[in-house]
């Protein structure tokens, strides 16, 4: 039998693995797609340490600039170990043979991303997320450990509240397989797929691991709070990575006036581009001053995406930008050892939600999240499986009845186009539940995902064969899509301020007496989604 179950390859499920591989415990990684295709293979920027290479930095400087971020959303405790461990975390990745841009001395190089108050982040060209990705899955490969790749989660194995497994579409075979394991960690990334059409997560990130979590019985919080990236193409929403301004890259409008300090927090910069778009303007990212050899050997990427999705050189051209949905600070609730509410089902990286992001996460945190915590969300639940060992399920009512699930959808009368509400869905969020806000158009949002989740049992699928059936596998991630959706709305209707990346017209201020180290919890009782705010404990 398994001992521990990763859920997702990216940066988080693969430290995850490793660490609990490192515990002696036989681990398996489950995901739908291959961990070089995970969301961490498109951080660019960096990821966070304050080693003081570049620059005067401290820890206490990290943590004051993580605290500021979260608008006092976020756990000190938690923000202090995260970034107590960065240092150890570098350290970790550099002896797996991640390859850092170096210092002429060897040390890894570091720059300055927004919200920062040094040069802190550790990088690899502009392609940090995909090296680190690929140093943990040849890893993970070295150490045997075990991928059931093209596996499509379905629902977690609950009993008394313990986790016992998980049930999953094999999509070679198309069936339904129920898979068991001591303990779980879910690390399947977040939900930013909900912007479909106007974000730089890929097509994947339909967050079915938060939604298979809820339906479990854990709480998620702060789902309201979804960080929009400033610099994103015009055209295709495609990450341009911070690291360009914090080059010394400049926002301009098509008057080629710079509106903005281009290295304030994200939740700022983007506002302040969303404004000139409102007002008729266009926004371009100016990099041409850089010079070719700085382009080519710091921000390759940038040039070549550029080229590729705007048709503009940087060399001689401005990019032309947009910002875009990008990363989502709420997820599952977890406890400090990174437990859920459900005994044996850790979490971690962007589906979960330790409380250091808050309202507002700090660019280079992401990546540093996904190793510490990653590693130990692995250890914990290596040490839960070996203080509570295997219990086998006492039915198989979750396995049947999501065998039942999938063999019906064929059957469905797809009277109605599910893609065509999936990007009508992605639309309406951009615009209502995006950047700026208000009730009026959230509450008008909330209806249509409500009358949404009526009308699924009349979109079904065209295609009706087993194996690898994409169009059946998107159905269901549309349903997961749906589902996550209304609980975006209800905590962002309830949230009455502006916090972060939470902007209201209506309520324009943060208002502290209401809402401030305050936290939205949403659960469902009986199928029914419940919300309510709590103060950190």
């Amino acid at each position: 039998m398994i001992d521990i179950l990763i859920i997702g390859g990216g940066g988080a499920g693969l430290s995850a693995a490793l660490a609990a591989h490192e515990e002696g415990m036989k681990v398996a990684v489950l995901g739908k797609t291959y961990p070089t295709r995970s969301q961490t293979s498109m951080a660019q920027g960096g990821i966070n340490a304050a080693l003081g290479n570049v620059g005067p930095d401290s820890l206490e400087a990290h943590i004051a600039d993580t605290l500021k971020s979260a608008h006092t959303l976020g756990d000190e405790a938690m923000i202090r170990r995260l970034c107590e461990k960065a240092p150890e975390a570098i350290a970790w990745l550099d002896e797996l043979g991640t390859p850092f841009s170096r210092l002429e001395d060897g040390r890894v190089a570091q720059r300055r991303l927004g919200g920062a108050s040094g040069k802190r982040a550790c990088y690899a060209q502009d392609y940090t997320g995909l090296k680190i990705l690929h140093t943990l899955h040849d890893a993970a490969l070295k150490a045997d450990i075990e991928f059931l790749g093209e596996h499509f989660l379905l629902n977690f194995i609950v009993e008394e509240n313990r986790v016992l497994g998980v049930t999953a579409i094999e999509m070679k075979s198309g069936e339904v397989k129920a898979i068991g394991a001591k303990s779980v960690v879910v690390a399947s990334g977040g939900y930013s797929g909900l912007y479909r059409g106007f974000t730089t997560n890929s097509t994947a990130t339909t967050g079915d691991g938060v939604a298979a979590a809820i339906r479990a019985g854990c709480v998620l919080s702060d789902m309201e709070f979804v960080q929009f990236h400033p610099t994103a193409l015009k055209g295709s929403g495609i990450l341009i990575s911070e690291s360009a301004r914090g080059a010394g890259g400049k926002l301009l409008n098509g008057k080629g006036e710079r509106f903005v300090d281009e290295l304030k927090p994200r939740d700022e910069v983007a506002k302040a581009i969303w404004e000139q778009l409102e007002s008729g303007e266009e926004v371009f990212l100016d990099i041409r001053h850089l010079g070719e050899a700085f382009i080519e050997e710091n921000l390759p990427q940038e040039r070549k995406l550029a080229r590729l999705y705007e048709g503009v050189d940087p060399m001689s051209d401005l990019i032309p930008i947009k910002p875009v949905a990008h990363y989502t600070m709420g997820g599952i609730e977890v406890d400090r050892n990174h437990m859920t509410k459900v005994e044996g089902l850790f979490a971690a990286g962007e589906c979960a939600n330790a409380y250091v992001h808050g309202a507002n996460r700090l660019g280079g945190n992401s990546l540093l999240e996904t190793v510490v915590f990653g590693r130990e969300a692995g250890e914990n639940a290596a040490k839960f499986a070996r203080e509570n060992g295997e219990v086998a399920p006492k039915s198989s009512e979750q396995f049947e009845k999501d065998r039942n699930f999938v063999a019906a959808i064929p059957h469905f009368t797809n009277q109605i186009d599910f893609y065509e509400k999936r990007e009508f869905m992605g639309k309406i969020f951009y615009r209502n539940v995006g950047i700026v806000r208000n009730e009026m158009g959230l509450k008008g949002v909330l209806a249509v995902i409500r009358q949404m989740q009526k009308e699924l049992p009349f979109m079904g699928i065209a295609d009706k064969s087993k194996e690898y059936n994409t169009n059946l596998l998107e159905f269901i991630e549309f349903g997961n899509m749906v589902e996550l959706a209304e609980v975006v709305l209800v905590g962002a209707i309830s949230r009455n301020e502006s916090r972060g990346a939470h902007q209201r017209e209506d309520f324009p201020r943060e208002d502290d007496e209401k809402f401030g180290g305050v936290h939205s919890l949403s659960w469902k009782e009986q199928g029914v989604l419940c919300n309510e705010f709590e103060g950190m404990a």
